[in-house]
């Protein structure tokens, strides 16, 4: 790092708190778990080339005409009339190939909090799937960082929070941690979640609305750790990944 002085870690528990962040020169980690950013992860690791995300529904359908899949949520289910859901499954279970392809999507919460976002220097996509990657191409950049979590409808979630806390349990010894209520508030949750997070999620309200929805599955997915290399980076309108 170019400097003595440890780059600061923050936590911005919802999109409607950004205009209190200065994001100008941060990198934002752009975070929604459970799962538009897990499923962004997932479908580059299984060979997408880049995603366009939107915030209505009608520009990303409209996509549909460029030659691009169309992966759409609203209150945790598939929109009608596109290729795709809101699930990593829709990019591993070969019903829809996806290799080679670019992909329009629009969810509820998590690709509003990336275009929010837009005054970073750098913007990351973050999930547990990709959580070290993500970890150690922060440590290589060493500037402060604010980590963005997509939330519900614009209130606090729990597991983008518990991301937050597993992030900053990571770059501890990189990064100032102490200096934000939020992100001792975050670790302190992720403390609270061992030895198994996925169970502490249960309680949470997205959950409940998860497995309401039979998508049980995907928050136990959505909660592994390291199961992808990639980082993605959201510029000039495209999600790509970092090449390794």
């Amino acid at each position: 790092m170019s400097s003595s002085r440890l780059p600061t870690l923050d936590i911005c528990f919802s999109p409607e708190l950004l205009p209190v962040f200065n994001l100008q020169g941060r990198v934002a980690v752009v975070v929604d778990i459970l799962r538009a950013t897990s499923s962004i992860v997932t479908a580059l690791a299984q060979g997408v080339t880049h995603l366009v995300p939107f915030s209505e529904l009608a520009d990303c359908q409209a996509m549909a005409a460029a030659g691009y899949l169309t992966a759409a949520e609203r209150d945790g289910q598939q929109a009608a009339g596109v290729d795709l859901g809101n699930s990593p499954f829709g990019y591993l279970n070969g019903v829809v190939p996806v290799r080679g392809r670019g992909v329009a999507i629009t969810t509820t919460n998590g690709t509003r909090a990336l275009h929010l976002s837009a005054a970073a220097e750098k913007i990351v996509v973050g999930a547990f799937l990709n959580i070290g990657a993500v970890a150690e191409h922060l440590r290589q950049l060493g500037k402060d960082v604010v980590i963005v979590c997509a939330g519900w409808k614009g209130n606090f979630c729990l597991e983008d929070t518990l991301f937050g806390g597993a992030l900053a349990a990571r770059l501890q010894a990189d990064f100032q941690t102490t200096d934000s209520d939020a992100t001792l508030a975050a670790l302190d949750l992720w403390a609270l979640a061992q030895p198994d997070p996925a169970a502490y999620l249960l309680k949470s309200s997205h959950v409940r609305r998860l497995n309401h929805l039979e998508a049980h599955k995907d928050m136990e997915f959505c909660m592994r750790q390291d199961e992808y290399a990639v980082v993605p980076v959201f510029r000039n309108g495209q999600i790509t990944s970092l090449p390794k």
